[in-house]
């Protein structure tokens, strides 16, 4: 942990997620500075998430628990609102973060807004493979700057972006923030999307991420029926539209 960078804050929405909380915490927290935050918003959850994060002794810890559940996608806006660091790094509840992880995406919002990491399967560390293809999923630095390559991507599902694996610097928040209306799913892939229409992503080819698969993920393991794919595509064609506006009413602004 390197004691000059950028303070950090780890944004992290939890929901029914005593199963695995309290290890993606534990391997959370010793890559954090004493100056850094992680703000956990739990979304009204009714098992007993709330008391098992309460119970870590960690004055990093910024707790807010929601009375009603209104999605993750709406929790992890108010995660991200109301960060305080320099840098914010997004965390799913049920994960384990790689050694190095915080330096590695740090390192990346030195040159970009934006930073996407790769991620490998736990325990096995096996690598991701791609939906469409089969073959190994991966984000290579020197697609960095293919802007237009990358929002083809997401929107053909094949482009590996997962919040879990992302960072922002916390002036992005701009850009990203609010989440567009009709955003129900993949917080992730507008954040993406955003990135790369302002031409300020950045690939981290490190592995940053064990990603633990079961069947209370968020985002599905399996392949998903035909018509949730087309609705997915079309909320995606409106968040390239959406990005596109925002980038240039802020470029008229300036």
């Amino acid at each position: 942990m390197t004691s000059r960078r950028p303070t950090v804050s780890v944004c992290m929405a939890t929901y029914n997620g005593e199963r695995y909380v309290v290890e993606q915490i534990e391997s959370i927290l010793p890559q954090l500075a004493a100056e850094d935050e992680l703000v956990v918003v739990d979304d009204a959850s009714r098992d007993r998430t709330v008391e098992l994060v309460r119970a870590i002794d960690d004055a990093r810890i910024r707790f807010v628990q929601l009375e009603k559940n209104v999605g993750y996608v709406l929790a992890f806006q108010q995660a991200i609102s109301i960060a305080q660091g320099a840098l914010i790094m997004f965390s799913d509840q049920d994960d384990v973060w790689a050694e190095g992880r915080v330096d590695a995406l740090a390192a990346a919002l030195e040159s970009g807004s934006v930073a996407a990491s790769n991620l490998a399967l736990f325990p096995s560390r096996e690598p991701l493979t791609s939906p469409l293809t089969g073959r190994e999923w991966r984000l290579r630095a020197s697609d960095s700057s293919k802007s237009v390559r990358n929002v083809v991507r997401v929107l053909i599902g094949d482009a590996p972006y997962y919040g879990c694996a992302m960072a922002i610097r916390s002036e992005f928040r701009d850009v990203a923030l609010p989440f567009p209306e009709y955003l129900v799913e993949s917080h992730d892939l507008w954040i993406a999307v955003s990135a790369n229409v302002n031409r300020t992503m950045r690939h981290v080819e490190d592995v940053t991420i064990l990603r633990r698969l079961h069947d209370s993920n968020a985002s599905p393991a399996k392949p998903r029926g035909v018509g949730a794919v087309i609705r997915s595509r079309i909320m995606l064609l409106r968040a390239v539209g959406t990005a596109t506006r925002r980038r240039n009413r802020q470029r008229r602004r300036a």
